[in-house]
């Protein structure tokens, strides 16, 4: 089954339920860990709160590895 995020749904689908919010999944965790979840619609596999308590997100990269973003930056609206 699909999940998507309540800001995926806000941006493209309003009418769409969304599975998770990525800002509470992201409270949840403390400094330095992470938690796999899927959003299909912006294609991340897990999100993370560094040491610096910046929340990323971890995008598939080509190489087969993971490239872990920002929410800004995936959104395309800077840092």
């Amino acid at each position: 089954m699909a999940d998507f995020s309540k800001q995926w749904c806000e941006i493209n689908d309003p009418q769409m339920p969304y599975d998770f919010d990525i800002y509470d999944e992201f409270n949840k965790l403390n400094k330095g860990t992470y938690v796999t979840m899927i959003c299909e619609g912006f294609g991340f596999l897990a999100i993370a709160r560094d040491e610096k308590d910046t929340l990323l997100l971890a995008m598939p990269a080509s190489d087969g590895l993971v490239k872990w973003v920002t929410l800004d930056k995936l959104l395309d609206i800077g840092e």
